[in-house]
Order: C-alpha cells, then sequence, then structure tokens
C-alpha cells in the first residue's frame, strides 16, 4: 500500500501542473507480451546466432580462463574462474584477484547469454562447461553462512563487504556483482530447466532482500544499476511458477524480490547528499567515502554517500527528467525501472520512464543507435551534442536497447521497436567482428582507424552482447488479448495463443534487412478473429526519429505495400503498426513490402556537430565509407543530388549489400564510392572509415 499510495501522491500533484490529459497519455499502460520459443531460421540472423553460440561462446569463457595466454604461471594468474574456487577453499585477503571487481558479474552476463543461446542452438559441450563453471560459483557461495559471493572483495579487502568500514562500494560492485548472478539464475533455469544456479540466486536474493530496505534494514542500493530488473524477474518467476518453490532448496520469499527491487528504485538520490563530484573530483569524494564521513551525526543514522550523477544518485529517481551519466548504468536503471512499471503500473514510474526515454532517443541518441557521447565518465552529454569522434561503448547501446524493448512491452508502440531496431542492426552489431572473436569497446562514427581487439583489460562489452542477441529472438513477436504483434523482420516461426483457446502459428519469411518482401503465413488452428499488428518502420514514412532528431526523405515512388492472399490493402496505423482485423483461417498471407531504396539522413539544425553533413542508410542499416574502398575520406563530399545504387555483393564482408555513388574531391572532382554496413567496419583493414560525410546540393560541370 505505501507505494501505491505514494505514486498517486505524485499523480495527483503531475496533474495539477501539467493536466489531465498530458499525464495521461504519459502514464498510459497498453501492455504487450513477448513471445517466447521463437524459432529462428533467417538467412541473416541464423548463421550468427549459430556462429556466438559457438565460437563467441567458447572464446569469451576462454579468455576468462586465460587459455590464450602463453605460460602457465599467466594463466594461473589471470584465471577469473579460480576466484571462485579460492572462495570456496576459504581463502580471504590473499591480496590478488583475477582481473577487476566487476568479473564475477561479467562471468554471470556470459552464462546468461550463452545459456539463452543454447535454447536456439543446443550444443551439449557448452552445456556442460556452463554447468562446470556453476559448480564453483555454487560451491564458492556455499563457504559464506549468509551465501554473499563477491570474489574481489573477499580476496582483496574482506572487511569491506558492502562498502563498509571504509570500503567503496562504487569500485567493489558488490551489489552489481550479485544482481548478475541474480539474472543469470533466472535466464539458465528458463534455459535449460536447471535450478542449481537459481538456488544460488535466490539464496543471494534472500540475503540481500533482509539486509537493505527501508529503515531499519541498510540504505545501500546499487552504484552500478542492472540488479533491479534481475530482481524484478526473480520476482516474475516465482509469482507465475509457485510450484517451482518446491523444487528450490532454500526459501522463497517471492514479495522481498520485487520490494527490494523497487527499494534500489526509489532510493536513488535519498542519501547524505555528499561528496559533491563535480566541484570536489573524484580523489577528493572517494577520500571523504573512505574515511567514512558519510557517518557524522548530522547526516542521522539512515544515510549513505552519494553516487552522484555518475551513477544517476544524485537526485531521487521520479524528479528525474533526462538521462545523465554513465550510460550504462543509466540505461540499465531505466530498463530496472520499465520493468517495475509492468508490474505496478505506477503512473510516476511510468513517467519517469517515458521522460528518460523521450530525452534519450529525441536529444542523446546517435545515428547508429549508439549511447554515450563523452569519454571521461563513459557518460552522456548534454542535448544535442552528437560529435562524430563520441566514445559510444557497446554496452551502452545494449542498456538502450533493452530500454526500447522494455518501453514496447509497456507501451505497445512501435517507435520503441524502431529504435531498438536501430541500435540492434548498427552500434550493438558492430560490437563483434564478423569472425565472433573479435570485439570493440569504443565506437565513434568517423575515426582513423579502428582496431578491434582480441580481449580487453575491461571486457564488459562481449558478455553484454550476448546478452542482448540471445535475447532477440523473444522480441520478434509480442501478443495481447486479440491481437498478434510483429515487432522484428526476422525469419522465424511460433506458436502463439492469440484468441482465448486457439493457437495460432505465424511462419516469416524475408531477406531482410537486405530486402523490404516479408512473407507471414497465418495458420489458426481454426478459424480465429483478432488483429495482426504489422510494425511500419518509421524510416519507411519518411520519419527517421519519433522526435526529428534525424531527418530523411524516399522518393515519392517509394512507399510501403501491404497484400493479404494477394490482394492490397489500406494500411489503417495504430501507434505505428498497421492493423489486419480479420477473421483468420489456415493459409492466409500476409505480405510487406518496405521500400529499401537508399536514403540520406541529416540531423536537426540543433546539433552543431553534424552542420551540413548527411550519413547514408537503407532499410535498418546505417552504412559508413572505409579507406579500404575509399581514398581521401577527409576530402570527400557527398553530393546530395547524385543517384545512390544498392547492389547485393555475395563474396564481400559474408554477404552486403553496398550503397554506391558519387562524391567529389576538394577539388570538384568528382569520384565514385562504395559505402558497407557500419556495422562490418574493421574486419579487412585496420583503417579509417567515415559515418558522417560533408554534403554538397550539387557539383558545377
Amino acid at each position: 500500500m505505501r507505494k501505491y499510495a505514494k505514486g498517486f501522491v505524485g499523480f495527483a500533484a503531475l496533474v495539477a501542473c501539467l493536466g489531465a490529459n498530458d499525464v495521461l497519455a504519459q502514464a498510459s499502460v497498453n501492455q504487450i507480451h513477448p513471445v517466447k520459443d521463437v524459432k529462428v531460421n533467417d538467412a541473416f540472423w541464423k548463421p550468427k546466432l549459430d556462429l556466438y553460440a559457438t565460437t563467441t561462446a567458447n572464446d569469451v569463457l576462454d579468455k576468462f580462463e586465460a587459455i590464450n595466454l602463453t605460460t602457465a604461471e599467466e594463466r594461473d594468474k589471470n584465471n577469473v574462474f579460480k576466484n571462485f574456487d579460492e572462495i570456496a577453499q576459504g581463502k580471504k585477503g590473499m591480496n590478488h584477484h583475477a582481473g577487476l571487481p566487476w568479473f564475477d558479474g561479467l562471468v554471470y552476463e556470459s552464462i546468461r547469454g550463452i545459456g539463452d543461446l543454447l535454447k536456439q542452438h543446443p550444443n551439449k559441450q557448452v552445456e556442460a562447461r556452463l554447468d562446470g563453471i556453476i559448480d564453483r560459483i555454487e560451491k564458492a557461495q556455499l563457504a559464506d553462512p549468509n551465501g554473499y559471493l563477491n570474489t574481489y572483495t573477499d580476496l582483496m579487502e574482506p572487511t569491506h563487504r558492502w562498502g563498509d568500514n571504509g570500503g567503496f562500494l562504487r569500485w567493489q560492485h558488490d551489489v552489481y556483482n550479485a544482481g548478475m548472478l541474480v539474472d543469470a539464475g533466472v535466464h539458465y533455469y528458463k534455459a535449460t530447466g536447471k535450478t542449481k544456479l537459481l538456488e544460488v540466486a535466490t539464496r543471494y536474493a534472500n540475503y540481500m532482500s533482509a539486509l537493505m530496505g527501508p529503515s531499519p534494514k541498510r540504505n545501500i542500493v546499487p552504484a552500478h544499476s542492472g540488479p533491479e530488473e534481475a530482481l524484478v524477474e526473480l520476482y516474475w518467476l516465482y509469482k507465475q511458477n509457485p510450484e517451482l518453490k518446491n523444487k528450490i532448496k532454500v526459501p522463497v520469499n517471492t514479495q522481498a524480490y520485487y520490494d527490494l527491487a523497487t527499494f534500489w528504485i526509489e532510493n536513488r538520490g535519498r542519501n547524505a547528499g555528499y561528496p559533491h563530484w563535480l566541484s570536489w573530483g573524484n580523489n577528493k569524494s572517494e577520500k571523504w567515502i573512505k574515511d567514512q564521513k558519510y557517518k557524522g551525526a548530522e547526516f542521522g543514522s539512515y544515510t549513505r554517500p552519494t553516487w552522484g550523477d555518475y551513477a544517476q544518485d544524485s537526485i531521487p529517481v521520479f524528479q528525474q527528467k533526462t538521462i545523465e551519466g554513465h550510460a550504462v548504468r543509466a540505461t540499465l536503471l531505466a530498463t530496472g525501472i520499465t520493468a517495475a512499471a509492468l508490474e505496478n503500473h505506477s503512473p510516476e514510474y511510468i513517467r519517469t520512464a517515458h521522460a528518460l526515454w523521450n530525452n534519450m532517443v529525441g536529444k542523446r541518441m546517435f545515428v547508429t543507435g549508439g549511447v554515450g557521447a563523452i569519454h571521461n565518465d563513459e557518460k552522456f552529454g548534454p542535448d544535442n551534442f552528437l560529435p562524430t569522434d563520441a566514445y559510444l561503448e557497446t554496452c551502452a547501446a545494449v542498456g538502450a536497447g533493452f530500454f526500447s524493448q522494455r518501453m514496447n512491452e509497456l507501451t505497445g508502440d512501435a517507435k520503441y521497436m524502431d529504435e531498438f531496431e536501430r541500435t540492434l542492426y548498427n552500434n550493438v552489431l558492430t560490437g563483434i567482428s564478423l569472425s565472433g572473436t573479435k570485439y570493440t569497446y569504443q565506437n565513434p562514427l568517423n575515426s582513423d582507424k579502428h582496431a578491434r581487439w582480441d580481449w580487453h583489460s575491461c571486457p564488459c562489452c562481449p558478455p553484454m552482447f550476448l546478452k542482448i542477441v540471445s535475447a532477440m529472438p523473444d522480441y520478434i513477436y509480442s501478443y495481447a488479448p486479440e491481437r498478434l504483434y510483429v515487432n522484428l523482420f526476422v525469419g522465424s516461426s511460433a506458436n502463439v495463443e492469440v484468441s482465448k483457446g486457439i493457437k495460432t502459428a505465424i511462419e516469416q519469411k524475408t531477406n531482410y534487412p537486405w530486402n523490404g518482401k516479408v512473407e507471414l503465413k497465418i495458420n489458426p488452428e481454426k478459424q480465429s478473429a483478432f488483429s495482426l499488428m504489422v510494425r511500419i518502420p518509421g524510416w519507411a514514412q519518411g520519419k527517421e526519429n519519433p522526435y526529428s532528431l534525424y531527418n530523411s526523405q524516399l522518393s515519392s515512388s517509394q512507399s510501403v505495400k501491404l497484400l493479404v492472399n494477394g490482394k492490397p490493402q489500406t494500411i489503417s496505423l495504430k501507434d505505428g503498426y498497421a492493423v489486419v482485423n480479420r477473421t483468420w483461417k489456415k493459409g492466409d498471407v500476409v505480405t510487406l513490402d518496405l521500400p529499401m531504396e537508399p536514403r540520406l539522413i541529416t540531423a536537426n539544425n540543433q546539433v552543431t556537430d553534424l552542420k551540413d553533413k548527411v550519413s547514408i542508410a537503407s532499410g535498418p542499416i546505417i552504412y559508413c565509407l572505409e579507406s579500404v574502398d575509399n581514398s581521401d575520406l577527409n576530402q570527400m563530399s557527398i553530393i546530395k543530388s547524385a543517384s545512390l545504387k544498392l547492389d547485393f555483393e555475395p563474396q564481400l564482408l559474408n554477404g552486403i549489400n553496398v550503397i554506391r555513388g558519387v562524391a567529389t574531391d576538394g577539388s570538384s572532382k568528382k569520384l565514385p564510392f562504395t559505402a558497407v554496413p557500419y556495422y562490418a567496419v574493421g574486419n579487412r583493414e585496420k583503417q579509417g572509415y567515415r559515418v558522417w560525410l560533408s554534403a554538397l546540393e550539387t557539383v558545377r560541370p
């Protein structure tokens, strides 16, 4: 009752301030549900998912295990899994820990991502390898009577659990790692039906929910968000499957998991108000925390230091109007807020999620779907600060993608999947090489060099990449009573109960993103009346961005076409979806044809960094010019009036569409150019590339 009443006090004040209609539009819920157990057989995605489930999965695990290092001593010193073995043996304060404090979390994220890939691509060898790692994790946890498990803290700073006694939680990542363990436990159970890691996760969630919360519990929140959504998912798992409690050897406190997640969300910004990170700087701020100044009597007994804008902790969540700070933390917090809103339908939660997403997409998202402009603190920049050399961490794109998907789930609005798709096909997909064994951390849009790495001192991006690509099949379709949604254009098949008691099979065939034709076969068990909702991307309607941050224009000859059983249909849109109402029978076929002609994208005039520049796109794919194909990129300007030609090159970069056109050099000489998908950069040579290029209307002869 406390949270519900509190939400409506804030809602009433908001109504008085803004007006009822505006508020209700931001606080409405039209919840749709992802269709699970979708089988992907897509020409674009299936080979990639096969690669990630085998080659990439083993590559990530090998590198965490340090198999790639030369000597036995190096391998022993850098084997991340050995951290768990040492904890299981009761070792503490060893002054050695393989990897950074958040490597436990990266291991758990890898287990989640690889486990989810096993649903699509069963592999006994990989599954056995994960089971062996899970055995080591369980033994490490059982060494502690409370179920506490953070290998860095125990091996390096055993008196500083949760940042106590002069510790520094923002560095130690105790809560983040615990949340990622819960996340892995839920997903691995769903993928395999195995309960061992879920039991470990539940034991840890019990410990945290007993320790953290409203006074007299401890005022502890994650300095790195992510655990919020994980605890909501644990709550959902047990709420929806109460019989599962009988399979778990520890108590299950279902409501406590949701309460902890909402405590973490609602208690952000509720702290001592110190240190002042921006004016004091990191060194002084960290010293203030390590000296435990926040325990001063003037702050009361129920307080903690602030983690600042960097960790979205300077003001309470419901007062946050813009998305700020470390881009990964910010997007994962927003995802957690939206997940909780799916459960509580609180106007405060919903309004805040809308505000953060609108600001992110309308003012701070890059044309590739990347976020996080600034290298220092890996953070969001101010509104309309979208430089071509921006930071754009792969992990932040993953967080933005998860946020957009949850917003689609909450509202049933296609614009969120438009931006999920943009992020997925561009800033996420560029995070891994075509070989599946090299990665990126930063993804600037214009670069003189683009070097993919075999591994990184902070390899957070490969596990996050695995999480989102393994989740993608669950986002292809959604449903609600009497409605079946097609969100993504991926060759696949699924069965879903749209009308009560009647299952409908849907099969999708397409060569997207290289071709815009999508065929949907609808096969209900028996005739069934419902609405098929087919997403019509904004870019296909001449709306590159929902808030006109970017603009593009297709030629008048190109338009979206929709047919049912071969008969053209007048397209009726609702929330970005074409609505097809009919009584469906076996063998019905819906054909969607999207215009894939190349288009030029320009930025809003308020984006001064992109003035007089253009980027090139076809469908959801953003293109770039690589030096390996084009000389003198620094001198090249695109001729806007020149035609662009789209060709499929089956032997180039695993088969891609290329775009060819005419540019001019510094002397106004015309020269041809070739553009390739942005996600494919850096797979041939470590050379420069450009997404944004100078543009001229025409060139005089």
